[in-house]
């Protein structure tokens, strides 16, 4: 069980490494293209990659006599992804209309909040997290106060989109969770991004004017956020929640945004306040904690 748990860990944390780091790729791409334009193409091209790899991963499958084209057939598997793209499409969106006016690094913590509402609306589902969980929820809390409220005299539009952002995020790691030992998680994530693709593209073709200059001159930041951030880390985090509590694993995820103050720092030269550096310290203190097992499950019979 801890095997699963650290390996569950590990990869959520390669995950949002690059999550992390995606945020300078989207900040950008946002001077040369608008959001929806953005996230068409980003999301087209994470789909685009994970078909020839769900090709090579059948190879190393036990024989059930699918091939690769009836394994697309399961019923289960459009449920879900139609289920998790939703949120996605809705969270992916919020989150670069936002990124327009607030930098890398902020947006990375105002999108992590969702580590505040996976546990809430996971009471709802009958979910029970453990005992550590509420107070690494009031450290993150804490966290991104110090990071985003600290001398800021009003709360701006973008700030509302990034929180928006972060709800639907929660929902999405919750649906995930509901399908994630059902479904092939390569299969899913593919049809995630590709329907998030076709419902931007839609709201692009009616509210924005995309040109092939601008495409062109954020080529590189669209490369980086569609194959590594949508079909890499996307399916990392499928795999890696299999073996984790949703509350502990939006946790773990919540360290993207420290990879993007950090990455915003180092190629941006977006620099941090001291208020900021205390807010990255009590998120890295939430996830901490909430690693921790609950001695009171631990027996025999449940070991931690």
């Amino acid at each position: 069980m801890i095997k699963k748990q650290l390996r569950g860990s590990a990869i959520l944390i390669l995950a949002t490494v690059i999550w992390g780091s995606t945020f300078v790729a989207q900040s950008v791409g946002m001077d040369y293209i608008e959001p929806f334009t953005f996230q068409a193409i980003r999301c087209f091209l994470g789909g685009l990659l994970l078909l020839p790899v769900i090709g090579i991963a059948d190879k190393f499958k036990k024989t059930d006599g699918k091939t690769y084209f009836s394994r697309w057939q399961d019923k289960t598997l459009w449920k879900a992804a139609l289920l998790c793209s939703i949120p996605l499409f809705i969270a992916t969106n919020l989150q670069q209309v936002g990124m327009v006016d607030t930098d890398a690094g902020k947006s990375g913590f105002l999108t992590a909040m969702y580590i505040v509402f996976v546990p809430v609306l996971g009471i709802f589902r009958g979910q029970k997290p453990t005992k550590w969980i509420p107070i690494s929820v009031l450290l993150g809390v804490v966290g991104l106060y110090f990071l985003s409220c600290v001398g800021v005299t009003a709360i701006a539009t973008s700030d509302i989109l990034l929180l928006g952002c972060a709800l639907a995020f929660a929902v999405q790691i919750l649906c995930v969770d509901a399908y994630v030992d059902k479904v092939d998680p390569l299969r899913l994530n593919c049809l995630n991004c590709l329907i998030c693709s076709v419902l931007s593209a839609v709201v692009m073709l009616f509210a924005e004017t995309p040109t092939w200059e601008g495409i062109r001159g954020c080529v590189g930041s669209l490369a980086y956020a569609g194959f590594l951030s949508m079909g890499i880390a996307y399916s990392l985090q499928i795999i890696g929640q299999k073996d984790l509590h949703p509350a502990t694993a939006s946790l773990l995820m919540s360290l993207e945004s420290v990879f993007a103050v950090l990455s915003g720092w180092l190629i941006l030269g977006e620099r941090l306040t001291k208020w900021e550096g205390i807010g990255c310290i009590l998120v890295f203190a939430a996830v901490i904690l909430s690693q921790l097992p609950d001695t009171k499950k631990c027996n025999k019979k449940a070991p931690c």
